[in-house]
């Protein structure tokens, strides 16, 4: 029922697995997560599935997270009289306010915040950077541009500014009612696109009100730059390498990922790399030799969870790649060098009694050979710590919240168990010996570690660390 792996698979829903026998055969294969990608479909689409998804949790028994992923901002060029137009290198080309059609000299650029923002000698990219303007000049409702890489460019293609913050809010007016509808279905992560920095994210803290975990997708040069200040106001990072290897050269980008994901690792909040991880099995089977070594670098690199966007959800063999991506993962984890390269990055404890007991319970997990780990969370605080310790030793949770057991899902390492919280210390130690004599953790006589707070119920309070042996009468229980 539980995961030996540690690290999480995110498997994004749509056309190709919105039945329940296909949502629940991608559990089975290894999806930890599934994300709801806000930028297609409708509400009545997007509620359905979630329904779903939580008829397989019941059916499975094991928490399952659902990640509601806005739209954000999306900068387009308007339309051409011909559908598409062929840009030549060195020829000039305007970008404007005007709606009429466009044509080989100009095109229609409704955002007036970029006109705002831009400069000359600022780079303009369209078409996921496959076209390279360069400003020459810039007017209140007009940029002229030299062109510096051409090709074909058709109706309403995107546009990029990588060397400018633009006076764009995070959230545009279909999020907030994408986020107030994902809300209501109760969803346990959202992701917020287009984070330029960190104040991007205080609007959605104030909608949101703690009824969901914020997640911060990393695509612009800004956010890579403002990356801790970021990390501070969020619950987790994703890696989004589609806009960002636009936006930045794409030779930086897997450097950038690691940064991301040592940052995240430091700060003790879960990191997600996203984007063309099998690509290919869109339409095939079995996935390339590269996306597979890119898979397992970013397992390497310590990520929390690895996602699959068009893969499962419009693909033809969404089942095929959620099992490639879990086999490579289980894999890469079963190496000895993944151990060494997990342990460079292990954050330091603060100066708190939770982090102590946290280090603490990798360490003596260790040295007596522990089965697992057992950390009591009603929050999610004390779980997260044990999983920033990277510990070799198997973590369970156990928590009386079922929205914070959603959560942990995305998490590494984390087992996550619905049960009601302990009454006493003895009942502590009860519960903690009898789940994981049922789950298959360890058997009679075998050694688990206990992690806690008292006085029971009592968040962000975790001050006991326990050794307990299984006994027969465990079983019972």
């Amino acid at each position: 029922m539980h995961r030996r792996r540690r690290t999480r698979i995110i498997a994004t829903l749509g056309p190709a697995s919105s039945t329940f026998e296909m949502i629940k055969k991608l559990s089975e294969a290894g999806a930890d997560v599934f994300r709801l990608n806000m930028s297609h479909g409708t509400h009545a689409e997007a509620s359905n599935l979630y329904s779903t998804v939580r008829e397989v949790e019941k059916e499975t028994g094991r928490p399952i997270g659902i990640l509601a992923d806005l739209q954000g901002p999306k900068l387009r060029v308007g339309a051409f009289a011909a559908e598409k137009i062929l840009l030549e290198k060195g020829q000039q080309f305007v970008l404007d306010m005007d709606g009429a059609p466009g044509d080989e000299a100009r095109v229609e650029l409704p955002h007036p915040e970029i006109y705002q923002a831009v400069e000359p000698k600022t780079e303009l990219l369209l078409n996921d950077g496959k076209i390279r303007l360069l400003i020459d000049k810039v007017e209140e409702s007009k940029i002229t541009t030299t062109v510096q890489v051409g090709g074909e460019l058709s109706d309403r293609k995107g546009v990029n500014v990588p060397s400018a913050i633009l006076p764009l809010a995070a959230l545009t007016e279909k999020d907030k009612k994408d986020l107030n509808f994902a809300l209501g279905l109760g969803v346990d992560w959202v992701a917020l696109s287009f984070v330029q920095r960190s104040k991007d994210l205080v609007e959605a803290r104030d909608i949101i009100k703690g009824r969901a975990a914020i997640m911060a997708k990393i695509e612009k040069p800004s956010a890579v730059h403002a990356i801790d200040e970021i990390i501070a106001l969020s619950d987790g990072v994703m890696v989004a390498r589609g806009d960002m290897g636009v936006e930045l050269p794409m030779e930086m980008v897997p450097a950038k990922q690691k940064k991301i994901i040592r940052h995240a690792r430091r700060a003790g909040i879960p990191a997600v790399v996203a984007t063309q991880m099998l690509e290919s099995m869109i339409s095939a089977p079995v996935p390339t030799r590269a996306e597979v070594s890119d898979v397992a670098n970013a397992v390497f690199d310590g990520a929390d969870a690895i996602m699959l966007s068009a893969e499962s959800a419009a693909g033809e063999y969404p089942e095929e790649a959620v099992a490639a991506m879990n086999r490579i993962a289980k894999s890469i984890e079963d190496e000895p060098s993944y151990r060494r390269q997990l342990s460079k990055d292990i954050a330091t404890p603060e100066a708190t009694t939770a982090d102590a007991i946290s280090a603490a319970a990798k360490q003596v997990a260790t040295t007596i050979e522990a089965q697992a780990i057992v950390t009591y969370t009603g929050s999610g605080s004390t779980a997260l710590r044990a999983s920033r310790e990277r510990p070799e030793t198997p973590l369970l949770v156990l928590s009386p919240n079922i929205g914070t057991a959603r959560r942990l899902a995305m998490v590494w390492g984390l087992n996550c168990v619905y049960s009601q919280d302990a009454v006493n210390f003895q009942d502590m130690i009860d519960k903690a010996c009898n789940i994981c004599y049922e789950y298959g953790y360890a058997k009679v006589n075998e050694r688990i570690v206990i992690m806690a707070g008292m006085p029971f119920g009592t968040p962000g309070k975790t001050n006991v660390l326990r050794i307990s042996r299984v006994q027969d009468y465990h079983i019972n229980i």
